[in-house]
């Protein structure tokens, strides 16, 4: 079976993850560190700040923010619910705007109509590898004075004009362990702006700035040094895994007929955390999708959906004062997109058999 991930673990993780077991040093330290400062460099950002999870990060830049409340955030439907419920964990209310046929990202175009005065900030999902459109988005937020959070949970190293994502605003990461520079499990924060960098700070080691002195609200979110010292070396291998995956692309988008393959525009580079596809003439519950997937696991090939279920369609965001609205393309999107298999360990072998099954479909 090929499958749609699957985690690279080499002898220099393995060593990494020894040396701080031997060292007895496993909380947050040196390797933590170090692993903070390549992050910040590939983001071209002063800061990175390590946390457990993506989620954790997304939820720690709000309250960083001080989004609560009251206030609004603009955000797509069409991502992974751990952006939407983030916003709600602080109290504030996700608005969401429908999505670009062709990017899969939050539409510019919709997002002005979106503003009111309560709204204080925009998040932007750099959804799959490809980054917003920034210029448009940063131009709103600029007219309206609002915050932008970048949600580039899948987008490490992705550029837009030759900004890499994480900088345009506040950059949120995740380091899960299908992502393409993982920790196991972990998150990352970044930022230029000292004063909100060391708040984050405080805010994923319980408001402490010195042992038992406790100056805000804070939690427990921090990552070990075992997760960073992972993500480390994971870190020096992400040049070379991008490129791999923007050759995998490249042959996918030569080769397959079967399906209609991303497009990626003037001036962005798509680092490809999923590959995904739409299956043509797709009925509205997806049932068309499903059985295509179904037929590829037939003959050996493993997709993902990423993701069926548009976030507005959730019935518990009812209970949250979120009203449920009809955002037509993410809902399309929903029932027909596809996500074939892209990392980096595919070998020319499996890149032609997934060709192969997809163009018999």
């Amino acid at each position: 079976m090929i499958y749609i991930s699957k985690p690279y673990i080499g002898e220099e993780e393995k060593q990494a993850v020894l040396e701080v077991l031997e060292s007895g040093m496993l909380a947050q330290g040196k390797r933590t560190a170090e692993f903070e400062e390549k992050f910040a460099a590939v983001c071209q950002t002063k800061h990175a700040i390590a946390t457990s999870s993506g989620t954790t990060a997304l939820q720690i830049a709000l309250m960083a923010h001080d989004i609560g409340p009251g206030d609004e955030v603009i955000t797509t439907p069409f991502t992974f619910i751990a952006t939407v419920n983030c916003i709600l964990f602080v109290g504030a209310k996700p608005v969401l705007v429908d999505i670009e046929e062709e990017t899969y990202n939050i539409d510019p175009a919709q997002i002005e109509a979106a503003v009111t005065p309560r709204t204080k900030a925009i998040l932007p999902v750099h959804l799959y590898g490809y980054i917003c459109d920034m210029d448009a988005i940063m131009d709103i937020a600029k007219r309206h004075n609002l915050l932008i959070i970048e949600d580039a949970a899948q987008a490490v190293g992705a550029e837009y004009n030759g900004k890499r994502a994480g900088s345009f605003g506040t950059g949120c990461f995740s380091l899960y362990a299908t992502k393409n520079v993982m920790s196991g499990e972990g998150g990352m924060i970044t930022t230029s702006d000292d004063d909100f960098a060391h708040c984050c700070q405080m805010i994923r080691n319980h408001g402490m700035e010195r042992r038992y002195h406790h100056d805000m609200l804070g939690y427990n979110f921090r990552t070990s040094d075992i997760h960073s010292a992972i993500g480390s070396v994971q870190m020096d291998r992400l040049e070379a895994f991008t490129e791999k995956r923007i050759a995998n692309a490249a042959y996918l988008n030569e080769h397959i007929t079967g399906v209609i393959t991303p497009a990626v525009r003037e001036g962005y580079k798509h680092v490809w955390h999923q590959y995904t596809v739409r299956v043509r003439d797709a009925a509205s519950d997806g049932s068309t999708r499903d059985a295509a997937i179904e037929k590829l696991r037939e003959n050996g090939v493993a997709p993902g959906i990423f993701y069926p279920i548009p976030a507005h369609k959730h019935a518990y965001l009812r209970d949250y004062g979120v009203e449920e609205v009809s955002l037509p393309v993410a809902e399309k999107l929903a029932a027909e997109v596809m996500s074939l298999p892209i990392h980096p360990q595919l070998t020319q072998e499996e890149l032609a058999k997934i060709v192969e099954e997809v163009n018999k479909l």
